[in-house]
C-alpha cells in the first residue's frame, strides 16, 4: 500500500505507438526510441497498447521483438493483446519466441470479448467461422494452457526425417508466471484471480457499485485478491494518464491542459448501457501529481504503476514527460531507478 512512509516498488510505462499512415516506419522507430529512453531512465517496464485497422501498433508482439534487442533489463508488456483476434495456438508460440529472445522479460497482458466493430470485419477476420468462435474466458483459457505447457495435440514423435511435439514450441521457462489480465470490472477481476493471473487495472472502469472511480477500481482489486491464491501478495499495477510539467515548455503546458480539458467532461459520468467510466487524467507537478495518488484508494492498494502515455502528443513532449516521470514523480512516490 503505496504511502509517503511506504514507497511505490515498480514504476513502468505504457505507449500507443501512433504513427502517420504516409510514414508509418517513423512511428515505430519513435516507440522503440522511448523504450530505450525508459531502460536508460531506470524504469521497471514498459508497455504497448494494440490497435487494429487503425493507426497504432496492430503487431505489439512484433514491435516487442524488435525491442528486445536494443534493451537488456527493463521488461517489456502488452496493455492489452484483446483475443478476439488472435488464435490463442499461434499467440503462444509467438510470446514464447520473444519471450526467448528477451531473456525472459516479456510479460503478456490480455484481454477478451469481442473485436470492436465486429460485424464490420468479421467477413475479413473469421469469414467462415465468425458465428462459431468464442471470445469469452474460453478462448484466454485456451491460451493459457498452452502458455503453461498443456498438450495441443495428441501425436508427437517421428514422421520421417520431421520430430512433432504435443506442445506448443518453443518452451519459455517463468512465462506463464508473467501473464497478466487486463480488467475493468468485477466479473474479470474475480476470474483473473482464479486463474493465478496478475491484474492490470487502467484508467477505465464499469461503474458497477458506485460512481466514484477510485472506490470502484478499489474493490475490484480487492475482489481479485480474495480469489487469487497468493491473497493480499497477488501482482496488481494501476495504468492513470499522468502529465507531470516540472520541466515542461509554457506551449507543452498550454497544449498538455488542453489535451486534458478536452478528455475531462467524459469522467462525469458512466458512459453507454455498460456503464463505462473514466479517470481523470492527472497534470500538474511531480508533487502535485504524487499529493493526488496518495489520496486515490485505488492507487493505495497497489506497490505497481503503469503510467500511461497521452495519445497524440510528438516524441519530444514523450521524452519531457518519461523524464519528469523518473526523476521526478517516481522519486515523490519513494521509487527508486532500476540502474
Amino acid at each position: 500500500m503505496p504511502s509517503p512512509s511506504q514507497p511505490l516498488r515498480r514504476l513502468g510505462f505504457l505507449t500507443i505507438g501512433l504513427f502517420d499512415p504516409a510514414d508509418p516506419g517513423h512511428g515505430h522507430e519513435s516507440t522503440l526510441r522511448i523504450i530505450e529512453l525508459g531502460e536508460q531512465l531506470g524504469f521497471d517496464s514498459a508497455w504497448v497498447r494494440h490497435r487494429h485497422l487503425q493507426y497504432g501498433i496492430s503487431s505489439p508482439v512484433a514491435v516487442l521483438a524488435a525491442a528486445t534487442q536494443r534493451t537488456s533489463r527493463i521488461q517489456l508488456g502488452t496493455a492489452v493483446i484483446p483475443l478476439g483476434w488472435e488464435n490463442p495456438l499461434r499467440l503462444a508460440e509467438d510470446l514464447a519466441t520473444v519471450d526467448l529472445l528477451s531473456g525472459g522479460r516479456l510479460n503478456p497482458g490480455i484481454s477478451v470479448g469481442r473485436p470492436g466493430h465486429y460485424d464490420r470485419v468479421a467477413p475479413a477476420l473469421y469469414p467462415d467461422t465468425a458465428e462459431a468462435e468464442d471470445f469469452g474466458y474460453g478462448r484466454a483459457r485456451r491460451l493459457l494452457d498452452f502458455v503453461r505447457g498443456e498438450r495441443a495435440t495428441d501425436f508427437s514423435g517421428s514422421e520421417g526425417i520431421e520430430v512433432y511435439s504435443d506442445r506448443v514450441q518453443p518452451v519459455a521457462p517463468g512465462l506463464a508466471e508473467r501473464l497478466w489480465y487486463g480488467g475493468g470490472s468485477l466479473r474479470s477481476a474475480r476470474w483473473a484471480g482464479e486463474q493465478r493471473l496478475s491484474l492490470m487495472t487502467s484508467n477505465v472502469v464499469r461503474a458497477e457499485e458506485s460512481e466514484d472511480f477510485a472506490e470502484i477500481q478499489r474493490s475490484q482489486i480487492a475482489a481479485f485478491r480474495a480469489r487469487h491464491p497468493e491473497g493480499p501478495r497477488a501482482r496488481v499495477s494501476q495504468g492513470l494518464v499522468v502529465i507531470p510539467t516540472d520541466s515542461a515548455s509554457a506551449a507543452q503546458r498550454a497544449k498538455y491542459q488542453e489535451y486534458v480539458r478536452n478528455r475531462t467532461p467524459r469522467t462525469a459520468a458512466p458512459q453507454g448501457p455498460s456503464r463505462v467510466l473514466f479517470a481523470r487524467d492527472l497534470i500538474g507537478t511531480s508533487a502535485e501529481i504524487a499529493e493526488q495518488l496518495y489520496a486515490h484508494a485505488a492507487f493505495r492498494e497497489v506497490d505497481e504503476a503503469v503510467f500511461a502515455l497521452p495519445f497524440t502528443f510528438e516524441h519530444e513532449d514523450y521524452v519531457q514527460i518519461l523524464t519528469d516521470i523518473a526523476t521526478g514523480l517516481g522519486p515523490a512516490l519513494g521509487w527508486k531507478p532500476a540502474l
